[in-house]
């Protein structure tokens, strides 16, 4: 949106109200009555201060002010905006409004100011100016203007060669092509990667605490899906096997090594040999999430399952691109063997006769040519900065709430309550405008949730991040 270079308003100020209060407040009044829009622009306190004939420190206080009620917000090198999570209108009478956060009228519902995300990435991080080129390209592409009829079930076949390529220098794997299968999203391939294994009674084996979204993908696809524990080394490997003696209706497992979702931790190499040999024993397929393999901050990023199995064992790989560029951008992928990949497709025909053609093309130039790459390290740097400065707020005010271990990578960090109750103290948070999502909500057995919280840190910079913690500060007091 271009800059707003002018703002008529009026400012009445109450009786010892300074100035800089009364012109918040007429602000907020304007977005009240729809004349600000989510997302608009501000003029600069230079420029607002001319047209208003006030001093630019008054303007700059307002500013302040509104950005940290939450009703603003600044955005580095652009500007000042309209908060964009706030809805069109918050409330009709905006004459009876102090200066407090509220919730818009005639609704129970708190209005959410921030959000600690489950993990998502930065959507402001996109290289949107790259992406809308390649995009352009790939609409006016004879690859998309003269294919004649639908595109293969399989995903665009240059997006499979260059992602075949990027796969084998970023994640050690052996996959040609033929190998991928590109989805709508990791999601997507959830469905099918269970469509493709299940029988009739088949059993999933999840990790507990974990992925819900995966475990609603695997019912949905008629698995029954059955809990393994989760401690500080990943997967319990010992209760799995346990599980497989004992039940031989379990045909898979699935789970995120790289960094678990949601404690973060990372399956040790001892438990991964020993995951793949009983695997191989009991003829387990392994569905491998390695949802955020990009993001690896202390030392090299660990090679997917897959790539240490070499072809003797099932394995179903999975990964996105929503994580590595935005939720928005609905790219997902799947490699596995050809019996599992050739069922896969034949699925995903049924229920979607092929992709996004002028994304998938876009994506594909965006591989061949290195942005991605490019893309993937500058992410890289922020993240591994902002879950730093989380970890340093975490230290310095929440220490004799909780605890928590710095993770190794990924776009969250697990902080664990001393004691009390995570889901009270969320429900409480957002009443702040405060969304954090509590261990409950990645539990299956409900009854003994873990007393904890999922603090996704990559969609919040340093300002929003403080903010956020004061939040959370604040609704526990």
């Amino acid at each position: 949106m271009r800059k707003s270079t002018a703002l008529a308003i009026e400012i009445s100020a109450r009786e010892r109200e300074p100035i800089f209060l009364a012109l918040a407040r007429s602000i907020i009044s304007e977005i009240e009555r729809g004349r600000l829009k989510p997302g608009a622009a501000l003029p600069g306190t230079r420029s607002l201060a001319q047209t208003l004939k006030l001093n630019r420190n008054t303007v700059d206080a307002a500013y302040h002010e509104l950005t940290m009620q939450g009703w603003l917000a600044t955005e580095p090198s652009r500007g000042t905006f309209v908060a964009r999570d706030l809805p069109e209108v918050v409330k009709s009478d905006a004459a009876a409004h102090g200066l407090h956060l509220q919730a818009p009228v005639n609704s129970n519902v708190p209005r959410i100011l921030l959000k600690f995300s489950d993990g998502a990435p930065d959507a402001r991080l996109l290289p949107t100016a790259a992406f809308a080129q390649a995009f352009r390209r790939a609409l006016t592409s004879t690859n998309f203007t003269h294919g004649g009829s639908y595109s293969d079930p399989a995903g665009n076949k240059s997006l499979r060669e260059n992602l075949s390529a990027y796969l084998n220098v970023e994640r050690g794997l052996i996959a040609s092509a033929k190998d991928i299968l590109i989805t709508r999203g990791s999601q997507m391939a959830l469905f099918l990667a269970a469509k493709a294994v299940i029988e009739p009674d088949t059993k999933i084996a999840v990790e507990q605490p974990g992925y819900p979204l995966a475990w609603s993908a695997f019912r949905a696809a008629g698995a029954q899906v059955v809990g393994v524990p989760v401690d500080e080394g990943g997967i319990d490997v010992d209760a799995l096997e346990t599980l497989v003696k004992r039940d031989r209706q379990l045909k898979a497992v699935y789970l995120t090594p790289h960094h678990q979702y949601p404690t973060t931790v990372t399956l040790g190499a001892a438990r991964r040999l020993r995951l793949l040999e009983l695997a191989k024993r009991y003829n387990l397929v392994i569905i491998e999430d390695d949802y955020d393999n990009e993001y690896r901050y202390d030392g090299r990023p660990v090679l997917p399952l897959m790539a240490r199995s070499g072809t003797e064992l099932p394995i179903i790989y999975l990964g996105s691109f929503s994580k590595l560029l935005a939720p928005g951008i609905r790219i997902g992928y799947a490699v596995a063997p050809p019996d599992i990949l050739r069922k896969m497709t034949l699925h995903r025909e049924a229920i979607d006769r092929q992709g996004d053609l002028p994304l998938e093309l876009a994506l594909s130039d965006l591989l061949a040519d290195g942005t991605i790459k490019r893309h993937a390290r500058k992410a890289r740097r922020i993240y591994h900065a902002r879950r730093d400065f989380l970890a340093e707020l975490l230290d310095n005010s929440l220490k004799e709430y909780g605890q928590f271990s710095l993770p190794a990578g990924g776009l969250a960090i697990w902080f664990k309550l001393n004691q009390g109750d995570a889901k009270g103290w969320a429900e409480c948070a957002a009443r702040s405008g405060l969304s954090v999502l509590p261990g409950s909500h990645f539990e299956l057995d409900k009854t003994r949730p873990a007393e904890a919280f999922r603090l996704g840190f990559a969609t919040l910079n340093e300002a929003e991040l403080t903010r956020a913690v004061q939040l959370l500060i604040k609704s526990q007091q």
